[in-house]
């Protein structure tokens, strides 16, 4: 973990409410890897008060992607932001995805996630096809507008597929109901997923029914991202006892069957 308070942001694009920053900072950039995330300070001043967390979207030699979605107050600063802007940020934090074991069984791992939930998703499906590990990306969202890294999947050569809610782009559905329709027709081997809570859920079951293993990315509220406050905790089971751990600290992935859900 370190802090960059001059990390400087190199480009910006925009879709409507979502944004993706290209940020230098080699020494963040050289530690991060899929699934982690950073905490960004939004303001230069205490309004707000407390960093955003955001999850790496990829890595770029020492530069880094930061992709997300303006959802209150601090986003909204955040968005306004400008190539050639500093930004001071910490990270990366938390444990991210363990990638697969060379000696695998065949088959392919589907990445499934749900609107802003495909950040640390796109990062994965990178490092994974430069390990030559197959995978299909599946992108859900309840719009076309709200899949605005389809077009990056692809120049990316990452094969994808999306689901909308309302059949505006691809599978007419929710991504789960695609992941659904995919499992039964493809040999997988593993599911990495990222996204709300309900969809994680479902996805858990999905894995656990088909006897396949699956990494969830929780979303979490956190105020400081490095297990300090205690903000952010989800009961967790392992070894047949549930306790109650830091999704910041010790997620924010956790294998499937671990999560207690509500």
């Amino acid at each position: 973990m370190m802090v960059d308070p001059a990390a400087r942001i190199v480009n910006k694009e925009s879709w409507g409410s979502y944004f993706l920053f290209v940020v230098e900072s080699s020494s963040i950039s050289s530690q991060a890897s899929p699934g982690q995330f950073v905490m960004v300070k939004v303001s230069d001043t205490t309004h707000p008060l407390l960093r955003r967390p955001l999850s790496l979207c990829d890595r770029l030699g020492e530069r880094f992607l930061l992709f997300f979605q303006v959802t209150g107050a601090g986003t909204a600063l955040l968005a306004q932001k400008e190539p050639g802007d500093r930004l001071d940020i910490l990270g990366p934090l938390g444990r991210g995805f363990r990638l697969p074991q060379e000696n695998r069984p065949p088959g392919v791992s589907f990445l499934a996630g749900g609107g802003r939930g495909i950040a640390p998703l796109f990062f994965l499906a990178g490092e994974m096809r430069a390990k030559q590990f197959p995978v299909k990306v599946l992108y859900g969202g309840r719009t076309a507008a709200d899949l605005p890294l389809r077009d990056k999947l692809q120049a990316e050569g990452h094969p994808s597929a999306c689901s909308t809610d309302d059949g505006s782009l691809g599978f007419k559905g929710l991504v789960t109901e695609l992941l659904e329709k995919e499992l039964k027709a493809t040999p997988a081997v593993a599911i990495y997923a990222c996204g709300p809570e309900p969809m994680l859920r479902t996805i858990a079951g999905l894995a656990a029914a088909a006897g396949i293993p699956a990494q969830l990315s929780l979303e979490s509220h956190m105020s400081c991202g490095f297990g300090a406050c205690w903000g952010c905790v989800k009961k967790i089971r392992r070894d047949g006892a549930e306790s109650w751990v830091k999704v910041c600290e010790d997620g924010p992935v956790f294998p499937a069957e671990e999560v207690v859900w509500p």
